[in-house]
């Protein structure tokens, strides 16, 4: 009898654990999914994690991109007019080797191009010579969509720098420009442009070299050292900005040299452009001091240095009223030690017009010293 109680006692306790156990499995079910299931996160580490998944390139580009425009030029041609019944097509070779003279089309033809630019300024924008040179009109593009006449402010054929004006009225999205002096050989270089007419086109390298000769790429008629990239410029990018990785115009540009194996993209650099964009707004045109020298870069086996010699003199010209003659090897303009033609160049336009100027020149073994006073090449 006892046993028996105490057996039932026995099962009612575990009954009742049993039901404890169960009521508190299904409470827990019911009530605490909310919060098991949601992982423990910081919202700003989230965040902060998205922004610095945005390249740097992207980040540049918002910065600067707006403010790069398409720049559609017309120009009119005289295109060479042929009978009707020629079956001949006349080839401009053969056109100079054989003397044939071709009457002119009455009607002259419409060539339209296309370039890059970029706004700088309160409805001004920078762009290269060559994209606008002889152009009748001028027609700029933002990347919004919306098109402006432009109206050509001045250009300098020399340093491959034009100006326009846009007809409109602002705000303008504006370029931050750098500092061209600060660029280092490594350093990233993002060209924009509008190839092709394919808007804000993004192309990334890395400043390949500085003040580039142009003399070396076989250019004589400019008067500029460039900034050698590896990024690529294709036609149409021509005028566009080169930035740096923090979105800051550090060149324009400007030139291609293509060839075997990989291309050579070349831009002016910004410190050099806004010092030209600046005297094309205030006078509309350019002063370039010249003493009428044409420059030669040796490299003689016998010694370890480079040397400078005049390889012609124009006649009449400040240099030959001096008494240089070819052949001389300049030693010293002012007081700069002379290394490179770059050097006489920079001297001779840090100097600027009608002021004399000391050079030193070595003639065979003579030491001889000159004051020039450097005129304006359009004085040439």
């Amino acid at each position: 009898m006892y046993l028996k109680e105490l057996s039932k006692i026995n099962l009612s306790k575990f009954t009742f654990k049993k039901v404890f156990f169960l009521s508190f499995l299904t409470l827990g079910l019911l009530n605490k999914p909310n919060v098991i299931s949601k992982p423990i996160v910081n919202q700003n580490i989230d965040k902060d994690s998205k922004i610095s998944k945005i390249s740097f390139i992207t980040k540049a580009i918002s910065k600067t991109g707006a403010s790069v425009v398409t720049i559609d030029t017309q120009r009119f041609v005289k295109n060479k007019q042929f009978s009707r019944n020629s079956r001949i097509f006349i080839d401009p070779y053969f056109e100079r080797f054989f003397g044939l003279q071709l009457q002119p089309e009455s009607q002259p033809q419409l060539e339209q191009s296309q370039g890059s630019g970029f706004i700088f300024g309160d409805g001004l924008v920078m762009t290269n010579a060559h994209v606008v040179n002889g152009s009748e009109n001028l027609i700029v593009g933002l990347s919004n969509g919306t098109r402006y006449k432009g109206e050509l402010i001045g250009q300098d054929v020399l340093t491959d720098i034009a100006v326009i004006k846009l007809k409109g009225s602002g705000p303008w999205p504006k370029a931050i420009l750098g500092d061209s002096s600060k660029i280092e050989v490594g350093d990233w270089a993002i060209a924009v442009g509008n190839p092709f007419g394919l808007e804000n086109t993004v192309t990334l390298g890395i400043i390949s070299n500085l003040k580039r000769n142009v003399s070396q790429l076989g250019i004589y008629d400019k008067k500029f050292e460039l900034i050698q990239t590896d990024a690529a410029i294709n036609p149409g990018n021509s005028g566009g900005p080169l930035l740096n990785s923090t979105g800051e115009v550090i060149g324009i540009n400007t030139l291609i040299r293509s060839g075997p194996g990989a291309g050579l993209s070349f831009a002016i650099p910004i410190n050099k452009a806004k010092d030209i964009a600046s005297q094309l707004i205030k006078n509309g045109r350019v002063i370039h001091p010249m003493i009428g020298i044409n420059l030669i870069d040796e490299n003689p086996l016998e010694i370890d240095r480079n040397i400078v010699k005049v390889g012609y003199v124009v006649p009449k010209s400040p240099a030959e009223k001096s008494g240089i003659f070819p052949n001389d090897i300049i030693i010293k303009v002012g007081e700069k030690d002379i290394n490179n033609s770059s050097d006489v160049i920079n001297e001779i336009s840090n100097n600027g017009i009608n002021k004399y100027i000391k050079i030193t020149i070595k003639r065979k073994n003579k030491i001889i010293k000159l004051k020039v006073k450097p005129t304006d090449i359009r004085n040439l």
